[in-house]
């Protein structure tokens, strides 16, 4: 370890060419990204804070069926950041006309990956589960949850790719308000549906997952009357709809593809680490799935660093400013290590008020903290981590990246099958899985970001 800080030491100090952006250039774009991310998170946190006053089995059940249906949405948001890459690259060479192109296809993409995912997990989900929950309860639950999610894909597959054209183009405020709108939606409906208000009956876990969905669809709407009225459609060509043209998507496939991959096999061993921690017991899943919600929120924050970071390193290859990407990669993580160490500090020292938003059973709480302590140290290098290889996405070189995480997540992988399945250590032990991951996908970042030639990669 101690080789390992001395190189990541030196590599920080190399290569200090002249800022391209300045700290608060980078906040101004950053966050509202940021506070888009914390609203999109505070939809499972809505949902687990209400399935936590429902019981045990509802939250434990509630975080299966939802890395469950991420690792299938993350295929989407995969080839969203695909087209990410693009659109920053033209804004970059201000051939914004292009744009609009490479956002109609995307969306015609995504519709017909909406409708297949749909019908795979509606048709997979009922012979599949069984096979990998161990409880009954758990399975059933998780269920009646997926039953209703699956609608989402929808919705959530069309606004990633708003999402890609705003974040490309640098607009991200409006990220800011579609999220403000979804989560006060979602909260709006789980509220009546989960418990049954205003005439509604309780529909309990089913209740969080049309909430969830409802959302999605208001967050779509809210994108197209937005963009409508007040983007410039003409200058993104975004106002004639182009032909599907499968010439043009294989381009876009062609950067797409490896981070479709990539984030549904990161979501997949993550989905993984839950099924193994359900052999633990339900209070262990119950116990996880308030940690993750917990660990959303840094995570968030630190997203929202790499998402900006990848978007400008691509902005600045297209403008021919390579020589600034590296200084740019750095600011970005000391703004971030900013925002999210104090936040982890106050989480270590006051447990009981972050624990109680997410249920009110108190022993429950209690075996949760030592987990939470563990997840406290965490950013230390997670936040390197994923701005780091949001960067090597952002130079355009998706295959190396995805080869990149593969080789984190079978390490991952191996990791959490000793500590879990084999040795079947505290939960708390199974947090340290997230360390081991951060320094592998740290440290072959650096590597490669150092020794390669990824100035010049042309998409």
């Amino acid at each position: 370890m101690g080789i390992f800080l001395f190189h990541f030491v030196m590599f920080l100090q190399k290569n200090t060419s002249t800022q391209a952006y300045s700290s608060k250039e980078i906040l101004t774009i950053a966050y509202p990204i940021l506070i888009s991310l914390i609203m999109e998170q505070m939809i499972g946190m809505t949902d687990t804070a209400f399935l936590g006053r429902v019981g045990e089995i509802e939250l434990g059940a509630s975080a299966i069926a939802g890395i469950y249906y991420m690792a299938i949405f993350m295929i989407g948001f995969g080839f969203s950041i695909g087209s990410q890459i693009l659109i920053a690259r033209r804004n970059g060479e201000k051939h914004y006309a292009e744009i609009g192109d490479i956002f109609y296809q995307g969306v015609y993409f995504m519709i017909l990956m909406a409708a297949s995912a749909f019908l795979l997990t509606r048709l997979l989900s009922p012979w599949l589960l069984p096979k990998i929950i161990s409880s009954p309860n758990i399975y059933d639950a998780a269920q009646s949850y997926i039953d209703w999610r699956i609608f989402g894909f929808f919705f959530s597959f069309v606004g990633v790719m708003f999402r890609a054209f705003f974040v490309g183009t640098t607009q991200t405020k409006t990220l800011t308000l579609n999220s403000l709108v979804m989560v006060c939606s979602n909260i709006v409906f789980n509220y009546i549906l989960i418990f049954g208000k205003f005439g509604f009956p309780a529909l309990g876990i089913a209740g969080a997952a049309i909430g969830s969905s409802l959302a999605e669809l208001v967050s779509v709407i809210f994108f197209i009357v937005y963009t409508i009225r007040h983007v410039d459609l003409e200058k993104y060509g975004l106002n004639k709809a182009s032909r599907f043209n499968y010439k043009k998507l294989k381009r876009i496939l062609s950067i797409s593809l490896w981070t479709m991959i990539q984030n549904f096999i990161s979501l997949s061993t993550w989905f993984v680490f839950f099924l193994y921690i359900e052999h633990l017991g339900e209070r262990s899943l119950a116990i996880t799935n308030i940690i993750r919600n917990v660990s959303g929120i840094t995570f968030m924050i630190i997203m929202a660093f790499a998402s900006t970071c990848g978007s400008l390193v691509s902005n600045l290859i297209g403008a021919g400013k390579s020589n600034t990407v590296l200084t740019t990669i750095r600011q970005h993580i000391m703004l971030a290590y900013a925002i999210v160490l104090p936040l982890c500090i106050l989480f270590a020292l006051f447990p009981d008020i972050i624990l109680s938003i997410y249920t009110d059973i108190t022993d429950l709480k209690e075996a949760s903290k030592p987990s939470l302590w563990v997840f406290c140290t965490t950013p230390i290098i997670i936040a390197p981590a994923n701005i780091y290889f949001q960067s090597v996405s952002g130079t355009g070189n998706t295959r190396i990246a995805f080869l990149l995480e593969l080789l984190t997540l079978v390490i991952y992988t191996i990791y959490i099958t000793i500590i879990i399945l084999c040795l079947k250590l505290d939960v708390a032990w199974c947090w340290t899985s997230e360390h081991v991951y951060g320094s592998i996908l740290l440290l072959s970042c650096l590597i490669y970001l150092h020794r390669s030639n990824w100035q010049n990669k042309q998409i």
